[in-house]
């Protein structure tokens, strides 16, 4: 009997549904964290954007049918008493859909204000089809009728506002399906011819992810329920390379998030690289690709922008050394070499650029930059020295070090050696007070403590931290532990906020990087403790942006990447220790 590969069941409330390579999805998401009544094709080609509006219609009335919507990954069904419609993925820029016993409306999403902007539509003669042209994205959406009939067309070559699309429905047949396929492109294209009928498309999309998820995830059992749907947000978020995006991205979601920040990267990069290493190669190294003159990664990469606005942290050693760990073929030293240029101009931004003449630390200039955006460490003042910044940037030069003496470079790796001791004994020498770290004003010289969950993140360093300072900083962290993980403000602090971003709620990143520093500095049992709690919240409740410390509800948006693939991380290991 052949094993069932239709693969997770999944609301399309929390996640889109796309497929790998495509720049849009299938959600009611409109705009910013607002969802409508009706599903969209939504576009994340020059910014995010509804383009499509969806709606199964009643055949006897022409008015919305009452459905319900079903998703797995290779196929998407609007459900009711009458019939249904579906919808799946021939390629990442055409869908097929297909329904019987419903009719269904293709509109444009929104109206047109002015007759030069939005979404103009017309009957394309030479292709025998009907065309979207859409100005927020800049591409054309073509629909092309396969079986049934255009039963109306309303706002063909209209100007100005008005509702404009088509309406499908069956033919002579009335029991019978209609079908039609959309496409995204750019300006002309050949007319559409099917390449399969309508249930191969379905199981070749089926396969398509089973396939994916068999290689990112073989290790998946019953003792890790949330691998699979974890697959999923990953494969379903990556895009082919266009635009500015120079190579495959997973970006951090198609709902409102869909950028590449440079920092979310990396744990996607761990996640796939066992299965899928060219694809974890060039998540690493996509933001480098944009590394400005004086070293410096954007804040952010997306198909037509790259901000350099802000940074984000030095994590980039540590998730390195980790990668070619965790790769199945160790890189070539030609890629070795690459990777050592850039991680190097990358450290030389933050011994330069944030370093202030005579300091032996580097800074932050806001909040934004440690990608703890909020963060209680950053009340008193933005610009601020902080003991994270000061253990990611100590792992960097330990890494580069490895690199160096890898390459034969030994005068290299002595330097970086001496620098990685130096950064951390100035990080002990001026920001530790025996119990704790404190924060320093790059400009004021004041010092600070704080609840926030930052201050203890120097146990990213792990074997290189002293026993006396790991051992304080477990049992600060602990404090931090809910019955979820690890909330980000103690929830006892009178600044603790549910939903407050960084400071309350319960983060992806932090989860993973304080669980390997702690496991690298010898306190297991936290450290087993933390992964199952945050194992726990995933398989309970998605793999949400954010979660509520004490709580566990998902919040902002809910099929974020790198919470995924930390998910993905924590039970590989998990499974791999034996389930113990």
């Amino acid at each position: 009997m052949t094993a069932d590969r239709s693969g997770p069941a999944f609301s399309v409330h929390d996640i889109p549904f796309s497929t790998y390579g495509s720049w849009f999805g299938i959600s009611p998401v409109v705009a910013e964290k607002t969802h409508a009544e009706d599903l969209h094709l939504v576009s994340h080609q020059n910014g995010m954007h509804a383009v499509l509006r969806l709606v199964p219609l009643d055949t006897a009335t022409g008015e919305r049918a009452e459905t319900r919507v079903e998703a797995t990954p290779g196929l998407l069904s609007w459900i009711s008493a009458a019939g249904r419609v579906d919808l799946a993925y021939e390629s990442p820029d055409t869908v097929r859909l297909r329904g019987t016993g419903l009719a269904l409306r293709v509109s444009a999403a929104a109206r047109t204000l002015t007759p030069f902007s939005g979404t103009y539509f017309f009957r394309d003669a030479a292709a025998d089809a009907y065309v979207f042209t859409s100005y927020e994205t800049g591409r054309r959406y073509r629909v092309t009728l396969l079986s049934g009939t255009v039963a109306d067309t309303f706002g063909s070559q209209a100007l100005g506002s008005g509702d404009r699309g088509l309406t499908l429905a069956a033919g002579t047949d009335v029991d019978g399906p209609w079908e039609i396929a959309v496409e995204e492109l750019d300006t002309a294209r050949a007319p559409y011819a099917p390449t399969a009928p309508f249930g191969k498309v379905v199981e070749a999309a089926r396969n398509s992810f089973a396939d994916f998820a068999d290689t990112v995830a073989p290790w998946r059992s019953s003792g890790t329920p949330a691998a699979e749907l974890a697959a999923y947000v990953v494969w379903s978020a990556t895009v082919r390379p266009t635009g500015l995006v120079t190579r495959p991205a997973v970006l951090m979601s198609k709902h409102w998030m869909d950028k590449v920040w440079s920092w979310d990267h990396c744990f996607n990069a761990l996640a796939l690289a066992p299965g899928c290493a060219e694809l974890a190669w060039d998540q690493f190294h996509l933001p480098f690709d944009h590394q400005d003159e004086t070293g410096a990664l954007p804040d952010s990469v997306t198909h037509s922008e790259v901000l350099h606005n802000f940074v984000k942290p030095p994590i980039h050693g540590w998730a390195f050394g980790r990668l070619r760990r965790r790769l199945p073929t160790p890189p070539s030293r030609a890629e070795l070499a690459e990777t050592y240029y850039r991680l190097e101009r990358w450290t030389d931004f933050w011994l330069t650029a944030r370093r202030a003449p005579g300091a032996a630390l580097p800074h932050y200039q806001h909040g934004n930059d440690s990608g703890w955006d909020n963060a209680t460490t950053f009340d008193p003042e933005r610009m601020v020295v902080t003991a994270d910044l000061a253990a990611f940037l100590t792992l960097q030069l330990h890494e580069l070090a490895h690199l160096a003496t890898y390459l034969n470079r030994p005068d290299e790796a002595r330097r970086w050696t001496r620098a990685a001791e130096a950064t951390q004994a100035a990080m002990l020498d001026q920001l530790w007070t025996g119990d704790r770290f404190v924060t320093r004003g790059a400009d004021s010289g004041d010092t600070w403590q704080s609840s926030s969950l930052l201050d203890l993140m120097p146990i990213v360093l792990g074997e290189h931290l002293p026993d006396d300072v790991s051992g304080v900083l477990a049992g600060r962290i602990e404090a931090h532990l809910t019955p979820h993980g690890l909330a980000t403000e103690l929830p006892t602090s009178p600044h603790y906020l549910s939903d407050g971003y960084w400071r309350g709620p319960i983060w992806a990143p932090a989860t993973v990087l304080i669980e390997d520093g702690l496991r690298r500095s010898g306190h297991h049992r936290l450290a087993d403790e933390i992964s199952a709690r945050f194992r726990a919240l995933c398989e309970t409740h998605g793999f949400a942006e954010n979660f509520d410390a004490l709580t566990g509800t998902g919040l902002r948006d809910r099929a974020y990447t790198w919470t995924a693939s930390s998910y993905l991380l924590l039970a590989e290991a998990h499974a791999r220790r034996g389930g113990h």
